[in-house]
């Protein structure tokens, strides 16, 4: 037992309650897809749901390992890789937009070769994105109203990355749009350059709804959300799932509406969470989401510079936001989006990138009290973390 608690002490670095709830979301995410994948299995001529069940949780723990090995590199490194990520992003989205696999009217996916595996360029380019904004706005943050050096660039890059995505996902491009304004907020951008972004955001994704593949899809989702008078079939089936599951739900398995409803084991796997887990089991979900973004910005806080602060709270606000919208959707609060719900969906390749992200987030975590240690025997200046601190409290109260 020793053993074994001295080789996590020493391999799983950084915040360990965002390890427990990254591992708590895992278990739940093998219970409930292996509970709603039946129908998948049967309209794959498999009837086997084991198959659906090892594939999602080796996906689940290659995820696991992409984040161990994603925590264990400095995240200074990142800030590095993210503009090759940026440019390799460009060519595979407008690859997968022309030449990609369609699904659902949508040619998000790449096909893997020889593994056979589908592959969403988006997935590479939101972390690409966001880590490259955080490293622009930490390396600017005494010329952050410059022009030339600052504004352009991240106009260009968030403008032509969040356009690229909307022409095959208006609802991913419009979500990491929104997390990239937050972050350009929380990175000190005064607002009228904030507000420049938004006008060049409008303009970029009115030109993708009228280039991209999803403009029709998007207006009738929108008019059928508006009509008070009829609820779409998702949506019904999904209000049924939630209903019969009351307060404590009918049991894990146990779950009706898993075969009426569209895609259960990704985009309202929340609703089967309610079914089978009850009101107590869909709680228990969102208090895990906001811990977890809770968690990341506990990295913030802790944070000796600008970019790992930042870095930390934009991959917590992507991941969070995504659930928040998913599971908002599942209740009917807004549209539908086809938005899968982070840490729990079944899915493929995406799990991997959610793995990385988090990883960073606790690499951010384990460098930060590494050097926090390190300053405690006079080797860093304390003041770095105090002047970032302070720099976005005030920023925010004037705001």
């Amino acid at each position: 037992m020793n053993k074994v608690k001295g080789w996590l002490q020493d391999n799983l670095k950084g915040d360990p309650i965002l390890w427990g709830i990254v591992i708590a979301f895992s278990l739940i995410s093998i219970l409930v897809v292996y509970s709603a994948i039946g129908t998948l299995a049967y309209r794959k001529g498999q009837g086997n749901t084991e198959f659906f069940l090892f594939k999602h949780t080796g996906l689940i723990v290659i995820g696991l390992i992409f984040m161990w090995f994603a925590h264990k590199i400095n995240y200074r490194y990142y800030s590095r890789l993210s503009l090759i990520g940026l440019f390799l992003s460009v060519p595979l989205l407008l690859f997968a937009w022309k030449f990609g696999t369609t699904v659902n009217e949508a040619s998000r996916w790449i096909v893997i070769p020889v593994i056979k595996q589908t592959f969403q360029p988006s997935d590479l380019a939101k972390l690409a994105l966001i880590t490259h904004l955080a490293s622009m706005l930490s390396k600017r943050q005494l010329n952050i109203d410059n022009i030339k050096e600052t504004i352009i660039p991240m106009l260009f890059w968030v403008g032509l990355i969040c356009g690229l995505i909307a022409l095959m996902n208006i609802s991913t491009g419009l979500l990491l749009f929104l997390t990239c304004m937050l972050l350009m907020f929380i990175g000190r951008v005064p607002m009228k350059y904030i507000m420049m972004q938004i006008l060049v955001g409008a303009i970029a994704g009115s030109l993708s709804l009228a280039l991209g593949q999803r403009m029709n899809t998007a207006i009738s989702r929108i008019e059928n959300f508006m009509d008070k008078d009829e609820t779409v079939f998702q949506l019904e089936q999904s209000y049924i799932a939630i209903a019969t599951g009351d307060i404590f739900g009918k049991g894990p398995g146990k779950s009706d509406q898993r075969n009426f409803l569209p895609l259960p084991y990704s985009d309202f796997i929340y609703a089967i969470i309610i079914e089978e887990y009850g009101l107590i089991g869909g709680v228990l979900v969102v208090f895990l989401y906001l811990a977890f973004l809770y968690r990341g910005m506990v990295a913030v806080t802790k944070s000796y510079g600008a970019f790992g602060g930042l870095l930390s709270a934009g991959l917590s606000f992507s991941l969070v936001i995504q659930a928040m919208v998913n599971m908002g959707v599942a209740v009917g609060l807004g549209p539908i989006t086809g938005l899968p719900l982070p840490l729990l969906s079944m899915g493929g390749t995406s799990l991997i990138f959610t793995g990385i992200s988090i990883g960073i987030i606790l690499s951010v975590s384990r460098s930060e009290a590494e050097l926090a240690a390190s300053s405690t025997k006079g080797n860093t200046p304390g003041n770095i973390k105090t002047n970032f601190s302070s720099k976005m409290v005030a920023h925010v109260s004037s705001n």
